[in-house]
């Protein structure tokens, strides 16, 4: 993310899960909600892993570090899934 892309608002809040989504709240009021299946590590992490997760990079990233992934809203807002991850079209 270069600098002048970076807003505020965009900072991380929370992060929730239902069974087949993630959930990121933002600062702005936005919630950025994708498919889980865009992010293997986190799709096969048992809940407690999923719900330990920490604020990073400024607040513009989230890291699980029972699972080592790492996510930036940048990329959440992109819809941007895992590398090798084909978005299905539901």
């Amino acid at each position: 993310m270069n600098t002048s892309d970076v807003k505020p608002g965009e900072r991380v809040r929370n992060v929730h899960f239902t069974e087949d989504t993630i959930g990121v709240d933002l600062f702005d009021g936005r919630t950025i909600i994708v498919p889980l299946a865009w992010y293997p590590r986190l799709l096969h992490a048992s809940p407690a892993q999923r719900t330990n997760w920490r604020i990073a990079g400024a607040g513009f990233h989230i890291h699980w570090p029972d699972i080592d992934e790492d996510l930036s809203t940048e990329g959440l807002l992109r819809g941007a899934p895992a590398p090798g991850v084909i978005p299905s079209a539901a």
